[in-house]
C-alpha cells in the first residue's frame, strides 16, 4: 500500500479534461485512482482477464459496460472512467475517441509503457486527452525524509514501506524484465538486454555512448539505442537532451540518460553501499534532483522543459529550466568558487534569470548572483512554490506544503 499524501490531484484534473496518466510500474498509480476518485468514477478493469478477453474480441462493448455502471440519473458532463493499462488493449483508444466526442464522457486511461500506445493509435485523441504523469515518491509526500536512505532505495512505496527495501528492489527489476519487457516483444536477445540495463545503470547521469555499451554488451549501436528507447517507453528513465540556445560557447548535442529512481538504479548496477565520499554519491545526489525537478514540473503542470548544458570545452551546468533557472548540484559539504565555474560562464551571456547551486553546504547565502541552498531549503522552496524564478505561472494546481 502506499498510504501517503500524494501531490497529484486526480479529481482536480479529471474535472478539467480526459487524461492519461502515465507512470513507471509500482509507482501507486491504482492506489491513487482508488483512494482519490472510487466514489466518482466508473472503472474497467483490463486486468479482469473475462473483461480483457471480450475487450479484445469486441471493443465496441465497452460502451455498454459502461452504460451497465453509469447511475441513473447521471449527466453525461458527469460520468468519469478510469480504463487501467489501457496499453493492453489499444484498440479502445478508438472507442473512447468516439465516446468522449459523442457523449461528453472524460476518461482517465492509465499505462506504464507508452510504446504500444505510440504505435497504435494514441495520436487518435487529437488533443482530446492530456497527459499527466505518476512520479515515485517525492520530499514533498515523505514525511520524515531521509536522504541517504533515499539515495541508496529510492521513491518506489512499495520499497519505502518494506522492511527489506533490497528484496523489494530485486523483485521490482525480476518483474519489470519478465513482464514489461518481454511484453514488449521487441527483445531478441534477453540476456544481452539484461547487461545492457546493467551497464546502461553504470552510465546513469553521464552523456550516453552507444559505441561503448553497444561493445560492452555484444550487441550493434543500433540496437542499444533502441534499447535505450524500450526505456523511455516503459517510463523507466529518460533522455535529458542538452540546452542549444546559442551562447559564447559551442554548445555539444549529446543527450544523457537518467534513471527514474536512485534504488533501481542501485539494483541495476549491482550496488551494495553508497559511500558518502563517493562519485558514486555525488551522482544519486545529481539523479535525485533532476527526478524531483521533474516531477515538479509535471504536477504542477509547467510545460518549461529540463535541460543541461555542455560546451565543447566541458564547461557544465548540470540543470537548465527555459530560460528561467539554471542549477548546479554539488553533493560536497562546503561549495567553494572552483564550483561555479559553469554558472560563471553561463552568467557571462545572461540567457537565464536566476542561478543556484543545490548541495549539502549548510550556509545558505546570495553571492554573486547566484543563490547557494542546502538541499532542504531548495526542496522546501520549491514544493511550496517560493522559489525565485521558478514559481507557476497559473495558480490552477494543487499547493502541497512540506
Amino acid at each position: 500500500m502506499d498510504g501517503y499524501q500524494r501531490t497529484l490531484n486526480l479529481p482536480d484534473l479529471i474535472r478539467k479534461n480526459s487524461f492519461f496518466l502515465f507512470g513507471p510500474r509500482g509507482t501507486g498509480k491504482s492506489y491513487l485512482i482508488r483512494n482519490t476518485l472510487k466514489d466518482i468514477a466508473i472503472k474497467i478493469d483490463l486486468l479482469r482477464s473475462s473483461i480483457q478477453m471480450r475487450l479484445l474480441q469486441d471493443p465496441s462493448l465497452l460502451e455498454s459496460m459502461i452504460r451497465a455502471e453509469i447511475r441513473p440519473g447521471t449527466a453525461d458532463s458527469a460520468v468519469v472512467v478510469v480504463i487501467d493499462e489501457v496499453q493492453k488493449i489499444p484498440v479502445l483508444l478508438d472507442e473512447v475517441h468516439r465516446l468522449i466526442e459523442e457523449h461528453g464522457w472524460r476518461f482517465l486511461l492509465t499505462g506504464s509503457s507508452a510504446r504500444k500506445l505510440k504505435s497504435q493509435g494514441v495520436n487518435l485523441l487529437a488533443g482530446r486527452a492530456w497527459i499527466a504523469k505518476m512520479f515515485p515518491l517525492t520530499y514533498a509526500e515523505l514525511p520524515h525524509f531521509d536522504l541517504d536512505l533515499y539515495l541508496r532505495f529510492g521513491g518506489l512505496p512499495a520499497v519505502v514501506n518494506s522492511s527489506d527495501p533490497i528484496e523489494q528492489l530485486d523483485a521490482y527489476v525480476s518483474t519489470f524484465i519478465n513482464e514489461e519487457i518481454k511484453a514488449e516483444g521487441a527483445i531478441r536477445k534477453l540476456p544481452a538486454f539484461v547487461e545492457f540495463l546493467r551497464l546502461a545503470a553504470l552510465s546513469n547521469g553521464q552523456l550516453i555512448n552507444f559505441a561503448n555499451i553497444a561493445r560492452d554488451a555484444g550487441v550493434s549501436a543500433p540496437t542499444v539505442a533502441g534499447y535505450f528507447q524500450i526505456l523511455e517507453d516503459t517510463l523507466v528513465g529518460f533522455q535529458l537532451q542538452p540546452w542549444k540556445k546559442p551562447t559564447s560557447r559551442k554548445s555539444i548535442s549529446t543527450a544523457k540518460f537518467y534513471f527514474f529512481d536512485t534504488g533501481v538504479v542501485n539494483t541495476l548496477a549491482g550496488t551494495k553501499h553508497v559511500d558518502r565520499n563517493s562519485n558514486l554519491y555525488g551522482n544519486l545526489f545529481e539523479t535525485w534532483i533532476a527526478m524531483e525537478l521533474q516531477a515538479y514540473l509535471s504536477y504542477r503542470r509547467i510545460k518549461d522543459k529540463l535541460y543541461f548544458w555542455r560546451t565543447d570545452d566541458k564547461i557544465e551546468v548540470d540543470f537548465i529550466i527555459e530560460d528561467r533557472v539554471a542549477i548546479e548540484v554539488k553533493s560536497t559539504t562546503k561549495v567553494s568558487r572552483s564550483d561555479l565555474s559553469g554558472l560563471a560562464a553561463l552568467k557571462q551571456d545572461g540567457l537565464v534569470a536566476k542561478y543556484y547551486v543545490v548541495s549539502n553546504d549548510p550556509l545558505d547565502r546570495l553571492l554573486d548572483e547566484v543563490h547557494h541552498l542546502h538541499w532542504r531549503t531548495f526542496m522546501q522552496k520549491l514544493w511550496r512554490d517560493e522559489l525565485p524564478g521558478l514559481m507557476p505561472r497559473s495558480p490552477s494546481y494543487h499547493n502541497t506544503r512540506p
